[in-house]
């Protein structure tokens, strides 16, 4: 594994490469750390290029300003790293507001995508009028407002189905407290506000597969990617598991990942030279 920091236009973010093979650069969400998917990284390294990375002005990068998060910078960001890691050409996997940043980046700069895995994008927006998940993001900030990121962080992990019961990382959690706020502060805007570009993702030139784990049938952040993926036309999966099941579980999420990912990047009839042997 190498590890490094590359400039973006204005920050820059540190990120980690494992394995050879086609890349595949994975956007995590909440917290916005490259150390959430670590164990499917070391995994998936065997087949793939794995780019991972702290987002934007989370954990080890930089460019935590004072302004609100822009998912189009974010996808810019994402755009830059695929140009100077990847040649220009990157499988795409994003889980919760990492999703939603997939989404954005598949509708605005499809020229660098080879296939995006959208997992459990909390994208309310898209549930019917009066569906009491859409008030989520707002209930949330309404807690950020009254007690900051302690009560927001409270609110939102109880929210979330399987959290607490396992154990995250030392270092990972550490840097996740440290980001919270940021994330409540400066991200919670645009991740509530998201709507996907359905024009753009409905004509994208490669495959986009939404998809969300067995265990979070019915929830906010489950829901939205079954309605993403009929309004767009593309298939929907259901993986192992809860909202952040690479964690606790890794291997069994990878194998989700990799015969998806497999399938998207082999789909003209081409396998790579390295996956012959």
């Amino acid at each position: 594994m190498r590890r490094g920091m590359f400039e973006v236009d204005g920050a820059e973010l540190y990120y980690e490469v494992r394995g050879d093979g086609p890349a595949l650069l994975l956007i995590s969400g909440a917290g916005g750390d490259a150390g959430y998917f670590t164990g499917i990284a070391d995994e998936l390294a065997d087949a793939f290029t794995v780019i991972t990375y702290d987002r934007r002005g989370n954990s080890r990068s930089t460019g935590q300003g004072d302004a609100l998060m822009d998912l189009s910078q974010q996808a810019s960001d994402a755009r830059a790293l695929i140009d100077g890691l990847a040649g220009g050409r990157a499988l795409v996997f994003g889980n919760s507001g990492g999703a939603i940043i997939g989404l954005t980046l598949a509708a605005r700069h499809s020229e660098v995508v080879v296939g995006l895995i959208a997992h459990e994008p909390p994208a309310v927006n898209v549930l019917p009028d009066g569906d009491p998940a859409r008030d989520f993001f707002a209930e949330v900030a309404e807690a950020y407002a009254r007690g900051g990121a302690p009560a927001a962080g409270r609110l939102f992990g109880r929210t979330v189905r399987g959290e607490g019961t396992y154990l995250w990382p030392e270092d990972l959690w550490k840097r996740f407290l440290g980001n919270g706020d940021h994330l409540f502060g400066r991200e919670w805007p645009g991740f509530a506000a998201f709507l996907p570009d359905e024009a753009a993702l409905s004509g994208a030139p490669f495959p986009i597969v939404l998809g969300a784990g067995s265990a979070d049938r019915g929830t906010y952040y489950a829901r939205p990617s079954i309605e993403i993926a009929r309004r767009i036309g593309v298939p929907w999966v259901e993986f192992p598991g809860i909202h952040m099941e690479f964690l606790p579980r890794p291997a069994g999420f990878a194998a989700a990942v990799r015969i998806l990912a497999t399938q998207m990047w082999t789909r003209g009839g081409d396998v790579p030279q390295g996956w012959l042997g």
